[in-house]
């Protein structure tokens, strides 16, 4: 018997691609539906949604641990752990909580060392881009990341828009672990008037003249000057790898978009 696990189902795609990127995706022999990176993860099994997950073919694969995300899997968590499967669930809701759960995950496997490492070239890279954007103008952001009801971005979402070099118009929320508690009305968007709307609907295509035909946003300067964009939640929603990688650089491209068009002064409104 192996001294770590050897058959690993990921639930979510994070712990997926961070262990691809330690050397060690021949032990996953599960994934999650919604898995895209690294391609050839893609040709394993797929045995969950986001919510859901087909419980007999996991059972199937004979996992030694099962890999699951936050308190939206806790249902799916509970339900393998009385099928006696160990089951580990990260929460990781900042920047620096994405690190700390690759260096965990690592150690899970057998190969601290080399997590250690790919956690201190992530947060390197995070450092070059927040040294390369500091004293730039910083265009106001609004991060959507569900558009009914409207709920801006989670935290390390904000962090990674601060990072990239914008200002978030919802800082006070990002504090917040559950949708619910970062719901905003239209009206507080066209107040605070952020030079940017980067939307990022999980599930589904964001459809950008939907956001531009909302009732008063013409008023918005984002609107106006054409800045909304898109980010596949693939990128910026998965708290781990693909985040601090390609979802950093889509953002730092898009607010160098903007920089170049011309944004106001940072500032920042506080809910009335």
């Amino acid at each position: 018997m192996s001294a770590y696990p050897s058959r690993i189902v990921c639930l979510t795609e994070e712990t997926t691609e961070t262990l691809y990127l330690l050397g060690e995706g021949d032990r996953i022999v599960g994934v999650s539906g919604y898995t895209i990176r690294p391609p050839e993860a893609r040709q394993k099994p797929r045995v969950s949604a986001f919510l859901h997950a087909r419980f007999s073919k996991i059972e199937a694969l004979r996992p030694d641990l099962v890999l699951g995300f936050s308190d939206l899997q806790a249902d799916i968590a509970a339900e393998l752990i009385r099928r006696g499967y160990p089951v580990a669930v990260f929460n990781q809701r900042s920047v620096t909580d994405i690190l700390q759960m690759i260096r965990v995950l690592g150690g899970m496997v057998g190969c601290a060392e080399r997590a250690a490492a790919l956690a201190s070239r992530l947060e390197l890279d995070l450092d070059a881009m927040r040294a390369a954007t500091a004293g730039l103008p910083r265009p106001a952001v609004f991060f959507e990341e569900w558009d009914n009801p409207l709920i801006s971005g989670i935290r390390w979402v904000e962090e990674l828009v601060e990072i990239a070099g914008g200002d978030p118009i919802f800082p006070e929320l990002r504090a917040a672990t559950l949708g619910r508690g970062r719901i905003v009305t239209p009206d507080e968007v066209v107040r605070r008037n952020p030079d940017a709307i980067i939307a990022s609907w999980c599930g589904k295509a964001v459809r950008t003249e939907r956001i531009a035909a909302r009732a008063g946003w013409n008023e918005v300067a984002a609107v106006r000057n054409g800045h909304i964009y898109e980010i596949k939640s693939a990128y910026i929603l998965q708290p781990g790898p693909a985040a601090l990688t390609e979802g950093l650089r889509q953002l730092h491209d898009i607010l160098a978009r903007v920089r170049a068009h011309g944004s106001r002064p940072a500032r920042r409104l506080q809910a009335t």
